[in-house]
């Protein structure tokens, strides 16, 4: 098993009663979710109640549950992702644990060929690779990210594999979205005016 990355550390500011900036908080995170017997790591930093929301609003994510944030809100976590089981059904028994543990609430594609993470959500993503390589698995094709790397996520189909032998850490923004119901344009090859 590899070594589990170091905690992640929240630093939270705040504004005194005279206007003045300052660091509020810095610590670890007060909502972190472990997968027993595993390194898997969810680290529930903040969120967001409503947009606009409020600056001062109150820390509210020690009540977070599931992966989906509030409605027309936001969260910010970070996944620490282990390398993948050994056999494909040793990944998606752990896969499904995760799920039922920790994400009952994702439109978790159990049975999907690509990958035993495939889900779905109502949202808009920005997944930023901070330590590691992931690959990012849709239903057509996949990419490999590296640190420093950063994808849109925009309400489809996705699952994450650690295919190395090193843990891997990702931070999430979740931002609840609506759809439409029409095609995405294909970027590509669509042409973009300004």
């Amino acid at each position: 098993m590899p070594q589990p990355l170091p905690p992640l550390r929240r630093i939270v500011t705040a504004i005194d009663e005279s206007g003045q900036s300052y660091i509020a908080e810095s610590g670890p995170s007060l909502a972190t979710l472990e997968l027993p017997g595993s390194p898997y790591r969810n680290a529930n930093l903040w969120r967001t109640q409503a947009a606009p929301s409020p600056i001062e609003a109150p820390d509210t994510i020690t009540q977070h549950k599931g992966v989906l944030p509030p409605t027309s809100g936001t969260v910010l976590r970070a996944i620490d992702f282990p390398p993948m089981a050994a056999s494909r059904e040793e990944q998606a028994a752990l896969t499904a644990k995760v799920f039922a543990e920790l994400y009952p609430d994702a439109d978790h594609h159990a049975d999907s060929t690509r990958s035993a993470s495939m889900h779905t959500t109502d949202t808009i993503d920005y997944a930023i690779v901070l330590a590691g390589e992931i690959w990012a698995i849709m239903d057509r094709d996949e990419m490999l990210m590296k640190a420093g790397d950063i994808l849109i996520q925009r309400g489809t189909a996705h699952g994450w594999e650690n295919r190395s032998t090193e843990m891997a850490r990702v931070a999430f923004v979740l931002i609840d979205a609506t759809r439409g119901g029409g095609v995405m344009p294909d970027r590509t090859t669509a042409c973009i005016e300004g």
